[in-house]
């Protein structure tokens, strides 16, 4: 069984900065795709970014130039930098992490952005 515990979210003024980490545990593959969605009230989850094992990155036209995401396959994490962040940025963001036929998620941790 695969489990993902995300943290490091919270309340930011615009123009701020957060750093989201996501942990995980359990039968991890030494080949995976982990990535991190977000959902604010009343829309769909969306992307946000994602990144191979081997470092390769896809981003949401939305965050990109603001948001880096990186990852330690030793430590099985994955974070989320986020600058820049504007109040459309508010948001539930969730951990992602799918390997051969599994498809895991987190949580979630809320990010609020204030004007």
């Amino acid at each position: 069984q695969v489990q993902l515990v995300e943290s490091g979210g919270g309340l930011v003024q615009a123009g701020g900065s957060l750093r989201l980490s996501c942990t995980a545990s359990g039968s991890i593959f030494s080949v995976n795709l982990m990535g991190w969605y977000r959902q604010a009230p009343g829309k769909q989850r969306e992307l946000v970014a994602s990144i191979t094992t081997g470092g390769r990155t896809n981003y949401a036209d939305s965050v990109k130039g603001r948001f880096t995401i990186s990852r330690d396959n030793a430590k099985k994490t994955v974070y989320l930098q986020m600058n820049s962040l504007k109040p459309e940025d508010t948001a539930v963001y969730y951990c992602r992490l799918t390997q051969g036929l599994g498809d895991y998620w987190g949580q979630g941790t809320q990010v609020t952005v204030s004007s």
